[in-house]
């Protein structure tokens, strides 16, 4: 694999390089979805990583759905030789990283700031419009109250002085409210400010995290890797370790198929959805099962073994205009999806019922589609249910042209009618037509 050329990057008109942490099986959506959400440029992946090019700001960026994690890359480059070859000589190729190509870590440390500067301003500008917006209906509030109060006099003079002690009370609790938000956005603005002015300092302090895999995994340990590139990058740029709280993190991957360096772009992963408070199903299979369904406006999506409700959230997120509803026997799996619906505020968009997945309450043909994680495995032994809860699931969706998005397991748990696939991977069933399906004979045959 040829390395990242060194040279200067174009700025914002050429687009910025980086590359996403991926589940197995999921590099495929995730490149669709850098295509198609962020218009990416030269993409392309290895086993658990997309690389792409794009112009697209944080909070784009911060939209990925199938992604775990994202980074602004630094360099990618042809793996390391550990084979007959002395520690040393490793060593003094590992600082290679840093010391052969100055220009390129300077010119991502660049990106990764002015990334941070526009956000800060987009955030600034923000504020200062919501700022604007509540004073303007503020003013209005204070005319129509005035109109309001003249009116009254000229009715009912003797409540004039209980009208005007309202309005006061009102003016004063808005203020309050006002003045609270107003901290609160201070606040942040102020974290993103203090984030930005510390990256222009020039005593920048780091830590570096690394993993290795492969043949270098038995030669050196990820903390020998780390000190080795951590001395270097003292020497080179004159940086202060920070192992606890540092501006910087510098993640490196050597493998025996590539050498990868970047910055984490945001602390806290993408994976890790603000808005599921109990995870139950990764959110990133849950998304991808999703997106194979061929939501559209309107469509009746049903999930019967709901659990946690992962599925359907991620789902209502990205496709809001349809009618879902999750079925499940256990009250504390309701519970918890409960908890979730009210934490992502999605209690109206989808509905909840304790029911048995062979018992639904549905009439036949009413369903569009049918996303889920059948439960099956060792901890639940559902044996000759399956039929049952296939013949139901059946009876309640249109038999053309309706969808079925599940995980695939053995056949020796679904029967020979299933396709043997990797877990994270996706399936169709008896007689439905089903883009899943065509996303795996496309993968098995190719």
């Amino acid at each position: 694999m040829a390395a990242v050329p060194g040279g200067r990057r174009s700025g914002s008109a050429a687009g910025a390089h980086f590359f996403c942490t991926a589940g197995r099986g999921l590099e495929p959506f995730l490149m669709r979805e850098v295509r198609s959400r962020l218009a990416a440029t030269q993409v392309e992946y290895i086993s658990g990583k997309v690389f792409f090019t794009t112009c697209s700001d944080l909070n784009m960026l911060k939209k990925l759905k199938s992604a775990e994690r994202l980074f602004l890359l630094i360099k990618k480059q042809l793996p390391l030789n550990v084979s007959s070859v002395s520690k040393g000589k490793i060593f003094n190729e590992m600082q290679k990283l840093t010391n052969d190509d100055p220009e390129s870590w300077l010119n991502a440390i660049s990106i990764w700031k002015n990334l941070l500067e526009l956000d800060a301003k987009k955030i600034k500008l923000s504020q200062k419009n919501a700022n604007s917006l509540k004073r303007k209906v503020g003013e209005n509030d204070i005319i129509a109250k005035k109109l309001k109060t003249e009116q009254m006099q000229e009715i009912q003079e003797n409540k004039e002085c209980q009208l005007e002690k309202q309005i006061e009370e009102e003016t004063l609790e808005q203020g309050n409210f006002t003045t609270k938000r107003d901290k609160s956005q201070e606040e942040l603005q102020n974290d993103v400010a203090e984030a930005v002015d510390t990256h222009n300092q020039n005593d920048l302090t780091f830590r570096v995290s690394c993993r290795c895999s492969g043949a270098i995994a038995k030669t050196f340990t990820a903390q020998e890797v780390g000190r080795v590139i951590g001395i270097a990058l003292m020497k080179q740029f004159g940086w202060k370790a920070d192992l606890r709280n540092p501006n910087l993190e510098i993640f490196i991957h050597l493998s025996d198929i590539y050498s990868v360096v970047g910055i984490p772009v945001f602390r806290v992963p993408l994976a890790s959805r603000a808005y599921i408070k109990t995870a139950g199903l990764r959110s990133t299979i849950a998304w991808a099962m999703a997106s194979l369904a061929e939501i559209k406006a309107g469509a009746v999506v049903l999930d019967p073994m709901c659990g946690l409700g992962t599925i359907l959230l991620e789902a209502a997120k990205e496709w809001p205009d349809v009618y879902y509803v999750g079925a499940d026997v256990s009250d504390s799996q309701l519970l918890g999806a409960c908890d979730n619906l009210k934490a992502a505020g999605l209690k109206d968009k989808i509905e909840l019922l304790k029911v048995s997945v062979i018992e639904l309450p549905l009439p036949s043909e009413s369903v569009d589609i049918i996303i889920s994680d059948i439960p099956f495995g060792k901890k639940f032994k559902l044996g000759k249910d399956i039929k049952h809860i296939i013949q139901e699931m059946e009876r309640s969706s249109h038999p053309f042209p309706g969808h079925f998005c599940g995980l695939a397991y053995p056949p020796a748990v679904l029967g020979t009618g299933a396709l043997a696939v990797n877990r994270t991977e996706l399936l169709p069933t008896w007689g439905w037509h089903s883009s899943v399906g065509r996303q795996i004979m496309n993968k098995s045959t190719g």
